[in-house]
């Protein structure tokens, strides 16, 4: 096992030193004056993430916990809602409305088609209408990243409110929450926003506080924690040290500014498909620079992905992401959100040549590394 790690997966992600260091500061106490002015500021800088000027509700959980909460706070049971599934995140909507008894319609798409906005149109006029779609901005089991902006229309449209897990796309890929009308953004620390996991947050749109259902809440109750918010007071103990750390990450983010984080990981997304293009393999994800969060590729004939990926980490201390359900063995995913660089996508890349060359595939060594470099180039230079 190489001493040295490299987390390439969609999430935990890397985490810079900055945050690392805020987080291994002293514990205070929640409620003292050390606490409230990092939390006011983490609040601030939330906002601008989101691109709202409305309310971002910071929970502490995993970005699941705030999909759950977009569900109890938004249906009542028996509430039609229509899912939009194209993946192992769409089947987690699925699942959260029908624990809470929503009257879940779904539109199903195979894993790897992009949802479109005309889809959902139509099935929505199919149904009737619902309160609610739910929908999988950055699909990470696949590597899709779907038109939001277009999708949100179209529900708008229709009458129905937006709901949307950009848990891995916020911080990577354009989220406009006010610019698209998006009615409810969630998302997570662990992935673009480069924090461990442990933290969950939710915008807001007007027209969703004005529409809330009657399914029972506790701890993921809007109304109480914008109520504590308001005064800077959590209202349960929120994980103080990881809130110190996720503000110094936005501050980063803030500082490199989002559109030039945006077009930085175009550049590693681009470089990533063209170093695995380079070796001969199939991409599973969309070869479009949207897709810019993970890369999905297609195992070569004959090789399980399995064994690549537990080769790459037991070699290398490389850990990449297997494929979910029935694409385990068939796809690997590289991640490239949040901390990174195109020398921790070539170093992968070039693990993955000498894996896949020992495992029996025929690769012409060097060839991804260098058209990954030169992907990322010529991205610069558009």
């Amino acid at each position: 096992m190489s001493e040295k790690r490299h987390l390439l997966t969609p999430g935990p992600t890397p985490v810079p030193p900055q945050v690392l260091a805020a987080i291994a500061q002293p514990v205070v106490h929640h409620r003292s004056p050390d606490f409230r002015p990092v939390y006011e500021e983490t609040l601030a800088r939330l906002r601008e993430v989101f691109r709202t000027t409305g309310e971002v509700l910071l929970f502490g959980s995993a970005g699941t916990g705030a999909m759950e909460s977009a569900v109890a706070n938004l249906c009542s049971p028996g509430d039609r809602v229509l899912v939009v599934s194209a993946g192992q995140f769409g089947e987690r909507w699925r699942g959260i409305a029908s624990a809470y008894r929503a009257d879940v319609e779904t539109l199903e798409y195979g894993w790897g088609e992009i949802p479109a906005a005309s889809d959902i149109a139509g099935r929505l006029q199919e149904l009737g209408g619902a309160k609610a779609v739910f929908v999988t901005h950055s699909e990470t089991s696949t590597g899709v990243v779907c038109d939001l902006q277009a999708i949100a229309a179209a529900a708008g449209e229709q009458g129905a409110l937006s709901v949307i897990d950009a848990v891995s796309s916020l911080g990577a890929v354009p989220v406009e929450s006010d610019g698209w009308s998006l009615d409810v953004v969630v998302s997570g620390s662990q992935k673009a926003l480069m924090t461990p996991p442990g933290l969950a947050m939710v915008s807001v749109s007007e027209r969703a506080w004005t529409t809330l259902g009657e399914s029972p809440r506790f701890y993921f109750d809007w109304e109480r924690t914008r109520k504590a918010q308001a005064s800077l007071d959590a209202p349960f103990t929120p994980p103080v040290s990881l809130v110190a750390g996720l503000d110094v990450a936005l501050g980063m983010l803030l500082d490199e500014g989002l559109n030039s984080v945006f077009d930085r990981h175009v550049r590693l997304g681009r470089a990533c498909r063209e170093g695995a293009k380079a070796m001969g393999l199939e991409l599973f994800s969309p070869d479009d620079d949207r897709s810019a969060v993970v890369t999905a590729i297609c195992a070569p004939d004959g090789i399980d992905a399995t064994e690549l990926v537990g080769a790459l980490r037991d070699r290398f201390g490389i850990t990449i992401a297997n494929g979910h359900r029935a694409l385990k063995g068939k796809i690997f995913r590289i991640g490239h959100i949040g901390y990174f660089d195109v020398f921790d996508v070539t170093t992968a890349l070039a693990a993955v040549e000498l894996v896949l060359t020992d495992l029996g595939a025929e690769i012409e060594r060097g060839a991804a590394v260098s058209s990954a470099l030169e992907a990322y180039e010529e991205r610069a230079r558009v």
